[in-house]
């Protein structure tokens, strides 16, 4: 790919999906730190171990931004143990290839929500109820 981005990772960038937060989430994940470069938080809802919402907050390029949108469109009715399986492959994919410069951005939304699906089981067995990734552990 040229330094041009694709006409996908524009739409996602231009438009992108389910920004915000969730007050009362169920699982929370942040990669980066926005105070020296690009930052992606990440919340999610659970239900049936299927992930019925997910948000994010992006700081940074519009790759990294575009990426966690479509991260979020991805992630959205797959179970948890489908959503730990999304990968910055995937998600480049998805906005139709990055070039080697812009690679390391789509890691970010992928990484945030794995840390929110992380954050969601280690609060399922604090609190007895154990979701299918914990139980296989």
């Amino acid at each position: 790919m040229t330094d041009r981005y694709d006409d996908k990772l524009l739409d996602h960038f231009s438009h992108p999906r389910n920004v915000g937060q969730i007050e009362d989430a169920d699982g929370v994940g942040q990669i980066g730190d926005s105070r020296c470069g690009d930052m992606v938080k990440v919340w999610i809802k659970v239900g049936d171990d299927r992930i019925t919402d997910v948000k994010f907050r992006a700081f940074g390029c519009p790759a990294a931004i575009a990426t966690s949108s479509a991260m979020t469109e991805l992630a959205v009715g797959k179970s948890l143990d489908e959503a730990a399986e999304i990968t910055d492959d995937v998600v480049a994919q998805a906005v139709g290839g990055l070039s080697p410069d812009k690679a390391h951005c789509s890691n970010l939304g992928a990484a945030a929500l794995y840390e929110a699906i992380m954050n969601y089981v280690v609060r399922s067995v604090e609190r007895g109820r154990v979701g299918c990734i914990a139980s296989e552990a």
